[in-house]
């Protein structure tokens, strides 16, 4: 895909917004971004890091300044039921290339339920009929929901969608992130799961205490640690049990 043509080529402060002392300004990563911005590379890009890092924070800021419901959907849903996000989008601009696609997707894998109810009540007025996402398994919901919307071209935002996937599933998850880089769409991804970040030819940011910096997937200290763990299990569970 063109550089120019990207949905989002760079994401930084709004005019007049500084870091300040406040809330998330105070989290490394979103510091970072609102200091000196970030430019995004085409095709898929990876958040990783601890809990508290900031990577859900960020991807859920970006996907609302994009125009996406911070609960989840795509750009014309609008499932509201308790406003949890925060209000780090209002802080961020973001540039756009030329012609690109304006459609795009949240999948939020905290708000999926609510927005499965959502799409019962909403029914899609043209085309196939929604999928019963409540009569499926965790699981298959989730992955029948990415097979099934992640279809145009545009911008896919995902904040942990290996939460209820299993190792097949997660792999399968990848092939569609593949499949939607190669037609031309871009994703930001948060991740816990080594399985989802290995795919080839992906940008892999880690966020933490550091604020942000590329790497590679050998060199996460995700991979570093399931990698440890796995080849001696009993050097971790000593500790705790």
């Amino acid at each position: 895909m063109p550089f120019a043509s990207q949905p989002v080529r760079r994401v930084a402060a709004a005019e007049g917004i500084r870091a300040s002392a406040r809330w998330p300004h105070t989290i490394p990563a979103v510091r970072q971004l609102l200091t000196d911005g970030l430019d995004f590379d085409p095709g898929v890009t990876f958040l990783v890091g601890e809990n508290g890092a900031g990577k859900s924070t960020l991807v859920e800021a970006i996907a609302v300044a994009f125009g996406l419901s911070p609960e989840g959907g795509s750009t014309g849903a609008r499932l509201t039921t308790r406003a949890t996000e925060s209000p780090l989008a209002d802080d961020l601009m973001l540039t756009r290339g030329a012609g690109a696609k304006r459609a795009g997707f949240f999948l939020r894998a905290e708000t999926m339920h609510g927005f499965y109810t959502y799409l019962e009540q909403n029914p899609r007025t043209s085309g196939p009929p929604d999928l019963a996402f409540h009569e499926l398994s965790h699981g298959e919901s989730f992955l029948s929901l990415i097979n099934d919307r992640f279809s145009r071209q545009g911008f896919y935002c995902l904040d942990e969608p290996e939460s209820a996937l299993s190792f097949s599933s997660s792999l399968a998850v990848v092939g569609v992130l593949d499949r939607l880089a190669e037609a031309g769409s871009q994703v930001l991804c948060a991740t816990h799961s080594p399985v989802i970040a290995a795919l080839p030819g992906a940008t892999i940011l880690e966020v933490g205490e550091w604020g942000i910096r590329r790497t590679t997937w050998d060199e996460l200290e995700l991979v570093q640690n399931w990698k440890a763990y796995l080849q001696a299990p009993e050097r971790y569970l000593r500790h705790i049990l």
